[in-house]
């Protein structure tokens, strides 16, 4: 990803605040501990997982690789991370503690079955997503096209294809200008990712979730709310097909 694709404030969508942090601002590398704390408790990385480099998740968060390697040093130092001189940093632990997603706890959302998710995205997210393209400006288009853009590196890592998306979903979550409602969504989005993770693997999958993504972003810069919402839809209807069987499988 081109360094010119980047927002220029690296803080932009390390944060894109929710209402909690728009209160107390916070430096970076605690933000971005945090995030990679999130990814573990949600099962995107699972213990043993070799972290992407610091390059390629500086380009799927959209910061600054010092922001990465400050972040990846602070949870080193709690033990949840092992940096290895001359080899990739790894998940040695997911004792992350009480990591909050929106605002519940990043597992507590799996405590519900998927018929119930599934119907609360569509609902919730309809109406963000197409609050989104009523109310973003330009900086929150560039966002998403500079998340697009670092997605295109990683159509054969779900893991790395996973970080980035989340990302992108929190980003257009809080473009919708309600910070209640994208925390919210952003706890909906995070149910069952080990699941996901799995049916990322399938052959192609990566591939149509990122056409997905193409289409909301034009709906959205185009500031089309229904095209928004039904482009959101079917991305929404699609997760909830294909991650089905591997819930099953793992149940």
């Amino acid at each position: 990803m081109s360094s010119s694709a980047k927002v220029s404030d690296p803080g932009l969508i390390a944060e894109l605040p929710s209402f909690r942090e728009a209160i107390v601002k916070r430096p970076l590398t605690t933000v971005i501990s945090d995030k990679i704390a999130t990814l573990i408790a949600s099962g995107i990385l699972q213990v043993g997982d070799a972290l992407p480099s610091e390059r390629q998740l500086a380009d799927a968060l959209n910061v600054s690789r010092d922001a990465v390697r400050g972040g990846i040093q602070m949870l080193a130092a709690r033990g949840i991370l092992e940096i290895s001189h001359g080899a990739r940093t790894r998940v040695r632990s997911n004792e992350v503690g009480p990591v909050a997603v929106g605002f519940a706890m990043a597992r507590a959302v799996n405590s519900y079955d998927i018929e119930s998710v599934h119907a609360a995205r569509l609902l919730v997210d309809r109406q963000v997503v197409a609050d989104a393209a009523r109310n973003i400006d330009d900086a929150g288009v560039a966002v998403l096209e500079a998340l697009l853009e670092a997605q295109t590196e990683t159509l054969d890592d779900p893991v790395r294809f996973l970080i980035s998306d989340r990302e992108f979903h929190v980003a257009l979550y809080q473009a919708s200008g309600n910070p209640l409602l994208a925390d919210i969504s952003t706890d909906l989005y995070a149910y069952m990712m080990q699941y996901r993770r799995e049916a990322m693997a399938s052959p192609g999958a990566i591939a149509t979730s990122y056409a997905d993504h193409v289409a909301i972003v034009a709906a959205v810069k185009a500031r089309d709310p229904d095209a928004a919402a039904e482009a959101f839809a079917a991305h929404t209807g699609r997760i909830y097909t294909t991650t089905q069987p591997f819930l099953k499988g793992g149940a």
